[in-house]
């Protein structure tokens, strides 16, 4: 049981009452169940950290089920994802299981129902049957082949079995009662002809069981304490437990289901069809576009396993469907990358300048600390030279007192390095400025302990030495969607609220030449600009930067501004 140190969310006190009323702590098994039909998102990854937690707060076996019973769109792909996905996240599973591994024992179980008088094979066509089901204030009316027998029904299914009729000809359906205020109850299905090769079966089968009978039943398989599924179930629990009652054996552990809200985030959608949608119509790179809130795509945009962790335990667990702030998500990996990001300085709009008093030829390196959140970071040298790159932005010819960068007549610190003083510029035909002319205090060297190197002007910035520098691409991210709940609106298609400046690419940046030899995933805070990461496209001498988050949230300013 949970040491009483801290809150309880509402699974986890069913748990705990289940154990007080006698269930033995070796029969507590949880499982995560995806359908291998897309990538992971963000939103299954509240249900990883909750099986799998569950699992390590009760020492209790996890387990992997693939709910593959739809051929039609499940690949070995989304299987080999997944599993990347669910062991970067920094769990392990005790078993992995398939729903196809059960389909001989669900097949012999519909037969059973049959035999008792619970099934029937329907000739009706889909939309017939829709017609018959009712509505929530009217009853259903039963199919004219509810009542066919029991050794016509065993013959009819069996001939589906063997692939002898066409798809959409014949279904099976439990005989419940068409008249139940639940119309999940309503005579539903329980298998359709299907003539598609499994990526795991081939072409054994012809019929494929439907979700509401293989839940359960697999649940009752492996011996599954808490099914715990997302809200949209929670009217599926009845039909859950009506098929176990045709089952269970009273011997062994009856599963129990119970739901929890799924996790919605704001600026993005979190279905997988329109996640796909925005994949094959090429609105994004693919699954792992880190604009896409799938798990591959937050790693590649560099987030962390512990930021995603820590932001699913502070969302927490709810019983209503809700919106979670993506600033929330942001958060976590600020928090944590601000601890652990070495520092180091890029250009991505350069401006050259020129230190016109500076020993032409010379070169020195100057000490710079890596992180000064964490003591034992240590530190660097960065090469210094007269012709260095700042940003286009941290300069102005004219501003205004509110305006601490370097402006003509005034002067700035340039980070761990001298104090410079803007004198004049070089411009081309347009007007565009080429070059800033400048003098430095040759003793105000950061750290030097000289008098000059104490002097306080009221702007610092950042630099690179164009002689040292490395060229790179960055990639800066930003949200997919320019609205809130993109998907809310019915009347509206979501692609609409894309949002057209979530990448911008570019493609000379200047950064320190420390940067040399990172390799992907590896994560740095560019000083000023925000957290970065080295992307899988990166290659020695032609390095590729993600952003994975600015240093500020600028969407939470916009909005106050507005």
């Amino acid at each position: 049981m949970i040491e009483k140190k801290r809150a309880l969310n509402f699974l986890e006190q069913i748990i705990e009452e289940d154990l007080a009323n006698g269930l033995n702590p070796d029969k507590l098994r949880f499982r995560f169940p995806p359908e291998p039909n897309g990538y992971l998102h963000i939103g299954h990854a509240a249900s990883i950290c909750l099986n799998f937690g569950l699992g390590l707060t009760y020492d209790a076996p996890v387990n992997l089920r693939f709910d593959d019973t739809n051929p039609v769109k499940e690949e070995q792909e989304y299987v080999d994802a997944i599993k990347e996905d669910i062991k970067w996240l920094g769990f392990e599973w005790d078993k992995e299981l398939y729903s196809s591994d059960y389909f001989q024992q669900l097949y012999d179980w519909a037969v059973l129902l049959i035999q008792k008088g619970k099934a029937y094979v329907d000739d009706q066509s889909s939309e017939e049957m829709a017609r018959q089901k009712g509505t929530p204030t009217r009853p259903g009316e039963n199919s004219p082949f509810r009542d066919r027998s029991v050794e016509e029904n065993l013959d009819l299914f069996e001939r589906m079995k063997n692939g002898e009729f066409d798809e959409g000809t014949h279904v099976l359906r439990a005989k419940i009662d068409m008249a139940s205020p639940n119309m999940l109850m309503r005579d539903p299905l329980m298998y359709r002809i299907l003539k598609k090769s499994h990526h795991r079966t081939g072409e054994t089968w012809k019929i494929y069981p439907m979700y509401d009978w293989t839940h359960g039943e697999s649940d009752y398989i492996e011996q599954i304490s808490h099914s715990l599924c997302t809200l949209e179930f929670k009217h599926h629990r009845e039909l859950y437990d009506w098929f176990l009652d045709q089952v269970y054996s009273g011997d062994d552990l009856r599963p129990k289901q119970r739901e929890f809200a799924r996790r919605n985030l704001s600026y993005t959608v979190m279905s997988k069809r329109k996640l796909l949608q925005l994949v094959e119509e090429g609105l994004v790179a693919g699954w792992d576009d880190p604009r896409m809130p799938t798990i591959s795509g937050l790693r590649r945009r560099g987030y962390t396993p512990t930021s995603i962790r820590n932001f699913s335990e502070a969302a927490g667990i709810a019983k209503r469907d809700n919106v979670t702030d993506l600033a929330l998500l942001e958060f976590h990996i600020r928090n944590e990358l601000n601890k652990t990001a070495p520092r180091v300085m890029a250009v991505l709009d350069p401006v050259k300048v020129v230190i016109t008093n500076y020993p032409d030829g010379r070169e020195e390196q100057l000490l710079a600390e890596n992180n000064p959140e964490d003591p034992d970071a240590g530190s660097r040298s960065i090469p210094f030279s007269r012709e260095i790159y700042i940003e286009r932005n941290d300069f102005r010819e004219v501003a205004n007192k509110k305006f601490f960068r370097l402006k003509l007549g005034h002067e700035v610190r340039l980070k761990n390095a001298y104090i410079i003083k803007a004198n004049d510029v070089v411009k081309d035909e347009s007007g565009k400025i080429l070059e800033i002319h400048c003098t430095y205090d040759e003793d105000s060297k950061s750290g030097s302990g000289s008098e000059a190197s104490m002097r306080k002007v009221k702007g610092t910035i950042h630099w690179v030495s164009i002689a040292h520098a490395l060229k790179a691409e960055v990639r800066l991210y930003d949200r997919l969607f320019t609205h809130e709940a993109p998907d809310a609106d019915k009347e509206k298609d979501f692609k609409e609220y894309i949002n057209p400046e979530s990448l911008q690419v570019i493609q000379d940046a200047y950064l320190e030449p420390s940067l040399e030899k990172v390799k992907p995933a590896d994560h740095f805070q560019f000083q000023r600009l925000g957290y970065f990461n080295v992307d899988d496209d990166s290659r020695p001498g032609a390095l590729v930067f993600n952003r994975t988050v600015a240093l500020r949230d600028s969407w939470a300013r916009m909005e106050q501004k507005k």
